[in-house]
């Protein structure tokens, strides 16, 4: 059984409540829901003040060793004190220099990507923050590729994000990767969000687009196509797990989901041939086969619908 993820929410003083609250909110649906995340709210005070006047306590304290598996994630606050002039912002800084493991992944929510910079952990990567801190960002870490044009950034073991509602979608991000697709848009269907948002395509996910709405019946049947996109599933059996005629659920597609129910899943089915080009031993015959088109012409026609490169191509580009 693959052990929880420990999530450790690092808050400091004045932090910004929706860059806290969403994110948390959005695991603990998560491990309300069944997925295996273990959440943590800790911090080098054991009380701070937040953005809008209110005070959390009883936060842990930084840990000494953080145990396998874990997640950090460092909240945004309205305060960007400069280095050697704030104790509890300096202790952050440290922890975040000797408590990872290996096998941790460091996330920051707005101005948390701050302190990311200031630890060093940004150097020559991929990241981003609130537009406001962009040129700060630049200058804490000059080497820091950063991004100005999307809500959050993936670089393998370091995530960051713009903040205050970009927390939320980079917190369905790591639910997705860690507990599934279908979970992750049952959290964000119970946060009324608009799915997970992306400010570039990279970002955006199958899984989770054309889920921006709340009709029921829709959903049911994209909960249906999400647990077998190779599945060749007639609008009758759709239909019949919806509760709705096939006529019915055709038309509620199209007006609430914007797309076809057969388009729906040929998306499915291509995100799922993605992660499938990620594994060299399966042909490209057996990566068609699996994820459930006729044949690899079929699947060449509908994958070029998606991308610009030929599967083959985007399999020797995913490897590098």
């Amino acid at each position: 059984m693959k052990p929880a993820t420990s999530v450790w929410f690092v808050l400091t003083p004045s932090v910004l409540m929706l860059d806290y609250a969403g994110p948390a909110e959005a695991f603990r649906m998560a491990a309300e829901s069944g997925a295996s995340f273990d959440l943590h709210h800790c911090g080098p005070l054991p009380r701070v003040a937040t953005s809008i006047g209110q005070f959390v306590v009883g936060l842990e304290p930084l840990p000494d060793k953080l145990p396998p598996n874990s997640l950090v994630m460092v909240v945004g606050t309205t305060e960007s004190p400069e280095p050697g002039t704030s104790a509890p912002f300096d202790a952050v800084t440290h922890w975040l220099r000797t408590a990872p493991r290996d096998d941790t992944r460091i996330a920051s929510i707005c101005s948390g990507a701050v302190l990311l910079a200031r630890a060093g952990l940004l150097a020559g990567r991929r990241c981003t923050t609130h537009f406001a801190l962009i040129d700060l960002l630049k200058r804490e870490e000059p080497t820091a590729r950063v991004q100005d044009d999307c809500l959050f950034v993936d670089d393998t073991d370091v995530l960051t994000s713009a903040g205050i509602t970009a927390g939320i979608d980079l917190a369905l991000h790591v639910i997705e990767q860690i507990a599934g697709a279908e979970l992750a848009a049952s959290v964000a269907r119970r946060q009324v969000m608009y799915q997970r948002r992306a400010g570039d395509e990279s970002q955006l996910s199958p899984w989770l687009a054309h889920r921006n709405h709340m009709h029921p019946a829709v959903h049911r049947a994209q909960d249906v196509i999400a647990r077998d996109p190779a599945r060749a599933w007639s609008v009758a059996e759709l239909a019949q797990a919806a509760h709705v005629s096939p006529r019915h659920l055709s038309r509620l597609f199209a007006e609430h989901a914007g797309v076809t129910v057969l388009a729906y899943q040929q998306s499915l089915r291509v995100a799922r041939a993605q992660r499938l080009l990620t594994s060299p031993e399966l042909s490209i015959e057996r990566v068609a086969e699996q994820s459930g088109f006729a044949s690899v012409r079929d699947f060449r026609r509908v994958w070029r619908r998606y991308h610009d490169t030929a599967p083959r191509e985007y399999r020797s580009a995913s490897a590098v």
